[in-house]
């Protein structure tokens, strides 16, 4: 007896398994309505400032973050031979779009294998072209993340808030109460994010003062030289700082979703969590990696096999199969939009072809919703299980606005007085 007891009380400590109910709960409705929404006004947003077409190509197919990836220091040659090449130009969003989309392909099929240097890989790769974005395209990348991260704000923050309120206390809030609540705290999470990019600046440009300062002859290198250790601290706070925010930036959201947590509060949380607990935090998130890259698979066959089965019945009852060729291009599971479609004849099958193109977009905005209501829905289950463990927090407690603290009263108040007034009919 005593076996089982200590058996079940281990088998109770694993909370992990909790993570594998983000499938069940990453498929919910709302949840994919707001991600689809979310992922429309980025990629409309997109779509509006790559008009001018910034990324300089060349007649070959090669463009500039190709070429930065393969030999950096071979870009300003590159550049300055293409510039004139117009019709080759790029815009920035649709470079990294479709770069990102092979990045992220490259890690989920390495996490399949458990081949783990080639998720290494394709993530290097993958910072490697932000890096690129910044460098050479910061002004369009600034405005694009800010606009990005007000739309995450709202999308992301009402979607932590259905999965808290789903793990916590088996509810299911409907679509406007998520987004009303992820409105009221957008403040704070649009600028958790941020708050640790600004102390990371603000450090940094004293540092960058005291290299200008070490200009100075003879009393510069003096004075550089006094003030390094000062230097070294500002850099080991840097340090901590990007650490955290890197590490912590998936727990900021579910923070202020489950605590109604500002800011500051966020930011502390989500640094609490990972310094005190750093394995059993990498533990949860390799699960949480491993599991939706299995996911992510199911539900991309799924698509697959949503957009194959008409084709391959329309071919059948279409007589001439060049016909459907012009139109849609047949899916493949590796590239669902399916290699460019023949030339149309007539303007009827360009305008066919538009329309199954946009229907097949569709498709895909759904995936990338999945993969997004998957991934704030699994790292708001990771947080209540580090708040759980690091601050002793059970699961099922929830932060409640204090609207629907006066609501739930006041319906209590209606259905003890209904009750009263019941009593009493029942005496008479």
């Amino acid at each position: 007896m005593e076996k089982e007891k200590e058996s079940s009380q281990v088998f109770e400590n694993l909370l992990f398994p909790k993570i594998f109910q983000t499938f069940r709960m990453a498929i919910q409705p709302s949840k994919l309505i707001i991600a689809f929404l979310a992922v429309a006004v980025i990629c409309l947003a997109g779509w509006v400032m790559d008009f001018g077409k910034t990324v300089v190509g060349s007649g070959g197919g090669d463009t500039e973050l190709q070429v930065y990836l393969t030999n950096p220091g071979r870009l300003q040659q590159f550049i300055k031979k293409n510039e004139e090449l117009k019709d080759e130009r790029r815009g920035v969003f649709y470079t990294l779009w479709h770069f990102a989309s092979a990045r992220f392909h490259g890690v989920v099929n390495s996490l399949l294998v458990l081949d783990l240097q080639g998720a290494k890989a394709n993530t290097i790769k993958y910072f490697q072209g932000l890096g690129w974005a910044l460098r050479y395209h910061f002004l369009y990348c600034i405005i694009f993340v800010l606009m990005k991260l007000a739309v995450i704000s709202v999308a992301g923050g009402a979607i932590c808030r259905i999965a808290a309120l789903q793990s916590a206390q088996d509810e299911k809030p409907g679509l406007g109460e998520a987004l009303r609540f992820s409105t009221k705290k957008f403040l704070s999470f649009f600028t958790a994010p941020l708050v640790p990019i600004g102390i990371i600046i603000f450090i940094g440009v004293f540092i960058y003062l005291l290299g200008l300062i070490g200009n100075i002859p003879r009393v510069g290198e003096l004075i550089m030289g006094i003030c390094m250790l000062l230097a070294l601290i500002a850099g080991a706070v840097i340090a901590v700082v990007l650490i955290g925010a890197v590490a912590g930036f998936s727990l900021m959201f579910p923070a202020v979703a489950y605590d109604g947590s500002d800011c500051f509060d966020a930011i502390s949380r989500a640094f609490s969590y990972i310094y005190s607990r750093p394995w059993r935090m990498g533990f949860y998130t390799a699960i949480a990696a491993i599991y939706g890259a299995i996911c992510y698979v199911f539900v991309r066959f799924f698509a697959f096999l949503l957009l194959i089965v008409p084709y391959k019945v329309l071919s059948i009852g279409i007589f001439k199969n060049a016909k459907l060729e012009r139109i849609w291009a047949k899916p493949e599971f590796s590239d669902l939009i399916g290699p460019n479609a023949e030339v149309s004849i007539h303007w009827s099958e360009s305008l066919a072809g538009f329309l199954v193109y946009l229907a097949v977009l569709a498709v895909i905005g759904l995936l990338v919703s999945f993969v997004i209501s998957f991934y704030f829905s699994a790292n708001t289950i990771i947080y209540s299980l580090m708040r759980n463990r690091v601050d002793n927090t059970a699961l099922e407690e929830i932060y409640t606005p204090p609207e629907e603290n006066q609501a739930e009263s006041a319906t209590n108040e209606s259905e003890s007085k209904d009750s009263e007034s019941e009593s009493e009919t029942e005496d008479d």
